[in-house]
């Protein structure tokens, strides 16, 4: 596999939180300018974040690791995958990308560049749901990993796909994502005194996610054959 320098690394990281912001973001603007049926705006707004992450995923990910989650990067930081130096820049890289895409959504659409969000996403069903969110996509990247690795940009996005709808939170389960919606009054935007207790509950989510899957995943004891007769006497 190639090694690609720090600064192509960080790029990827950025373009590809980019992209999946803007997905996210431009698609719920579609979906609202063309429906009025909340539950199929939900459909077109899900569709199109499960089928880009299967692309930048596997586009980007053999550059960066295609983290494009503060939370993941944390996962692979604890498991001593990446430097902490190399995590932070990531994360900044996450964020500056997020935003970016939040202001390409808004100007293909014709929108103001910012604009705050007004839509309130807050009560512990919410952060509990997050959690539940940032759990089920940390547990399937490293069960991907371990067992199926180049079908990990499918099950991330099939999971994401999922998880917009058994979540009542419609599955952020991004700290990165989760700010740069906070900047667009749209379908899929957040208010930023939400912020905080969605950041909070993804973080918590992807570390117990971690700690279960670090043991459920740990290489099997090596034990003898086991005997289902006794061996007949000679």
């Amino acid at each position: 596999m190639d090694s690609f320098d720090l600064s192509r690394r960080l790029a990827a990281e950025a373009l590809g939180t980019g992209i999946l912001v803007a997905t996210v973001v431009g698609s719920g603007i579609m979906a609202e300018t063309l429906t009025k049926d909340v539950a199929l705006a939900l459909l077109c707004n899900t569709l199109p974040t499960g089928a880009i992450l299967v692309v930048l995923i596997t586009v980007l990910g053999p550059i960066s690791g295609a983290h494009f989650n503060p939370a993941v990067t944390l996962v692979f930081t604890g498991k001593r995958e990446l430097p902490v130096q190399e995590a932070v820049l990531y994360i900044i890289a996450q964020i500056a990308g997020g935003i970016a895409g939040t202001i390409a959504a808004h100007l293909m659409f014709g929108l103001h560049v910012l604009d705050i969000s007004m839509k309130a996403r807050t009560g512990g069903a919410q952060w509990f749901a997050e959690a539940v969110a940032a759990f089920g996509l940390v547990a399937t990247i490293l069960g991907g990993i371990r067992f199926q690795r180049n079908a990990v940009p499918w099950l991330v996005g099939l999971y994401i796909t999922a998880a917009y709808w058994f979540t009542a939170s419609t599955s952020f389960a991004n700290p990165a994502v989760a700010i740069a919606r906070s900047l667009t009054n749209t379908f899929a935007g957040i208010r930023p005194i939400d912020l905080p207790g969605f950041i909070v509950a993804e973080l918590l989510g992807a570390i117990l996610a971690s700690l279960l899957m670090n043991w459920l995943l740990g290489r099997p004891e090596v034990r003898g054959p086991v005997r289902i007769a006794q061996e007949p006497s000679p």
